[in-house]
């Protein structure tokens, strides 16, 4: 594939949900585009839109969501026109996923072997004699202990850090072209966190695989992202590559996430909290930037837009009407 034609290319995405209390407006007009080598760090809030950006690249959205407008292509394939067929041949072989809770993700009552057997059944040519020698393989190149004896056990039998080796080995059983972690350390201690992300990482560098981490800590982005999008209720406000996003951090909201991210110097007094809360997204009257009413910079024009990109440089790009 040309390497100056992004491996994913996401073009005014909108997505919204129906519900009973109104229609939630979970996406609004999101362009980014991720190239081969690339690690991109998606970072914000809980209910910033990560996970849901991720769903609607898949198309695994709930059914109460709805795609307003936008285009998402993947290796020249249009993923909302293409057929049902056609997705679940990419799934899982071409994009994969590791979700945020393994122990939802994984199917309690089949054993781990048969889980990884199926997608290698599925989306390879693994010859079935092979099938259990290639899933023990997978489960050893994770670095999960005994991998003969896990091969035979149940999701409920394994921590939750080898249910998320377990993960990772499925995710990366077809050896797919793009790889979307969808905050894979969730709920892991300090050591297993560390070890989860290393092992991300050095398969990702072996592999050539284009990798999207989605995450609320932007101190585990900035360790293992090349470049960073930002989100905020269902907005990208600033994408850059890492080290130029920390040395010169432009939109308000990313100033505060980096002021509330504990460095090995800072004491507790000098965090700073960003004031406010998402707005609620079923608001028929939201300002055209959705950071508005938390914004210590806020001016009239941020409330009725449109919001203009302005480039810092040719890499870096912030969604502001009042930049200082």
């Amino acid at each position: 594939m040309n390497p100056s034609v992004p491996l994913l290319d996401v073009v005014d995405l909108s997505v919204s949900f129906r519900t009973r209390s109104g229609t939630v407006r979970a996406l609004q007009s999101v362009n980014f585009s991720v190239y081969k080598g690339q690690t991109l760090g998606i970072v914000g809030e809980s209910g910033s839109g990560k996970s849901v950006l991720s769903f609607a690249i898949l198309r695994i959205l709930d059914a109460a969501a709805h795609i307003d407008s936008g285009s998402i292509r993947f290796a020249g394939m249009d993923m909302l026109e293409a057929s049902t067929s056609a997705l679940q041949q990419v799934r899982g072989r071409e994009i994969s996923m590791i979700f945020q809770n393994p122990r939802t993700a994984l199917n309690p009552i089949r054993r781990i072997g048969q889980q990884i057997e199926d997608v290698l059944r599925v989306h390879t040519s693994t010859p079935r004699h092979a099938l259990k020698e290639r899933s023990i393989e997978l489960l050893a190149q994770v670095r999960l202990s005994d991998p003969q004896r896990r091969y035979d056990a149940y999701p409920f039998e394994l921590s939750g850090g080898q249910c998320q080796r377990v993960m990772i080995a499925i995710a990366l059983a077809c050896a797919p072209a793009l790889l979307i972690a969808d905050e894979p350390t969730t709920g892991l201690d300090v050591t297993t966190q560390s070890a989860i992300m290393d092992l991300i990482r050095e398969l990702s560098r072996a592999r050539q695989m284009v990798t999207i981490f989605i995450t609320h800590d932007l101190a585990l982005a900035a360790e293992s992202c090349d470049h960073i999008m930002v989100m905020h209720a269902g907005q990208v406000i600033e994408v850059a590559p890492t080290a130029q996003l920390f040395a010169q951090a432009a939109h308000p909201y990313t100033r505060g996430l980096i002021a509330a991210t504990p460095q090995p110097a800072t004491v507790l007094q000098q965090l700073a909290a960003i004031s406010g809360n998402l707005p609620d997204l079923r608001r028929d009257d939201l300002p055209a930037c959705r950071f508005f009413s938390r914004c210590p910079r806020a001016i009239a024009r941020c409330e009725q837009g449109p919001v203009p990109q302005v480039a810092v440089n040719s890499s870096h790009h912030v969604w502001c009407a009042n930049l200082p």
